[in-house]
């Protein structure tokens, strides 16, 4: 039973995620520091940061769906960096598309969740 957001699979892997482009991060030149690594660790831990707000306001069901709404912004954001940080070469190929492809499985995860989702009034 769900009892908390960090219960939530979605927010597991994305903060999971997060983390992991974090550390990935720390390898990329110094003169991107205030740039693509500062962007990317941000999109990629606002994904996780949203569903933790949302969930807070949980029983109103159309502001948690707005929070779903900009984790999947974050998401799609968190893959734009990737794909930037792929064609500088700071990624390495297995690494590009092993972050792509948990990025995208969290991204169809939010979909779903933000089309099932119903909140009740306790």
């Amino acid at each position: 039973m769900i009892q908390s957001y960090k219960d939530l699979e979605v927010h597991k892997m994305s903060f999971a995620l997060a983390m992991e482009i974090f550390w990935v991060t720390r390898k990329f030149p110094k003169e991107e520091v205030y740039s693509l690594t500062s962007q990317i660790v941000r999109s990629s831990r606002s994904v996780s940061a949203n569903i933790s707000e949302g969930w807070a306001k949980r029983v109103y069901e159309g502001v948690f769906k707005q929070h779903l709404i900009h984790s999947l912004g974050s998401n799609s954001e968190t893959e734009d960096w990737l794909n930037d940080a792929s064609e500088c070469g700071y990624l390495p190929k297995d690494v590009f598309t092993d972050l792509i492809k948990k990025n995208d499985s969290i991204g169809r995860m939010l979909t779903k969740l933000h089309q099932n989702w119903k909140s009740y009034e306790k």
